[in-house]
């Protein structure tokens, strides 16, 4: 297993991409704070990890509250005595045109994207550092959740993509802040996923064929493939990798055309 006996926090976790990442990082040995702002979600998965054979417990957190941001972490120590692994995954979507969009919740995208993942990270950074200090050539690893849209621009989730644009930033930043303290900090970019999110919008025919015209893969992707990405990058086999962001997306990233999608 990839992470037996560490410690993961993941944030998010109660849907989507956040519960695969915490049920893959289980399965990899890892015991797992489930964090999420519902907290029957929290729990929900917390239990089916448990069921599955698994060690996890639920944390209610709202990444973008400085107290619960730190007690998140605080938790997973005095359940587990440490912490190895974090996956800032929580996250938040605007859906207004640029010229539409409130600077109150511009401020609240960015406030739970961009501000509370700092907020946590270091929250768990400071915690890696004083259990591991330098002596240790492992002191942890940090997952940071982005997406293709720090990269691409979007008329109608303006405040989405300034804020994954923004953990791009993150993570290369806090990489090299940390890597004296042995802490790897990476990030995952997925394209487009097939999450509860999403699976009204995933219907439309027509957005599917927009969607997969430019997905040479020519599929959504599922939680489960961003989940492993991620379980890797938290794990010794990525050892060396630090300050890098994965395009899990399909092929998109690379992509200057549209492809032909079957009728």
């Amino acid at each position: 297993m990839l992470l037996e006996n560490k410690v993961a926090v993941v944030t998010g976790a109660g849907q989507g991409i956040g519960r695969a990442c915490a049920e893959r990082l289980a399965q990899e040995g890892a015991k797992v704070v489930v964090a999420d702002v519902n907290a029957k979600s929290a729990k929900e998965v917390a239990a089916l990890i448990g069921k599955a054979g698994g060690t996890a417990i639920a944390e209610t957190c709202d990444v973008a509250k400085r107290d619960q941001a730190s007690a998140v972490v605080a938790a997973a120590v005095k359940a587990f005595g440490r912490l190895d692994v974090l996956v800032n995954n929580a996250g938040v979507v605007d859906d207004r045109p640029f010229l539409d969009l409130e600077i109150e919740e511009f401020d609240r995208i960015l406030g739970i994207n961009l501000r509370g993942a700092f907020m946590v990270a270091q929250a768990a950074a400071r915690q890696m550092v004083k259990q591991d200090g330098k002596k240790c050539a492992s002191g942890g690893a940090i997952v940071n959740m982005s997406s293709i849209n720090s990269w691409f621009g979007l008329p109608d989730h303006v405040a989405y993509a300034c804020s994954k644009g923004g953990i791009m930033q993150l993570t290369k930043s806090m990489a090299v802040a940390l890597a004296a303290h042995g802490i790897r900090v990476n990030a995952v970019g997925p394209g487009t996923i097939e999450t509860p999110l999403i699976k009204d919008v995933v219907k439309d025919q027509q957005f599917r064929k927009k969607v997969l015209s430019r997905t040479p893969l020519g599929r959504f992707g599922q939680p489960a493939e961003i989940a492993a990405v991620v379980a890797w990058l938290a794990s010794a086999e990525a050892s060396y990798l630090t300050g890098t962001t994965i395009f899990a997306d399909g092929g998109r990233m690379p992509l200057n055309y549209v492809v032909p999608v079957p009728e």
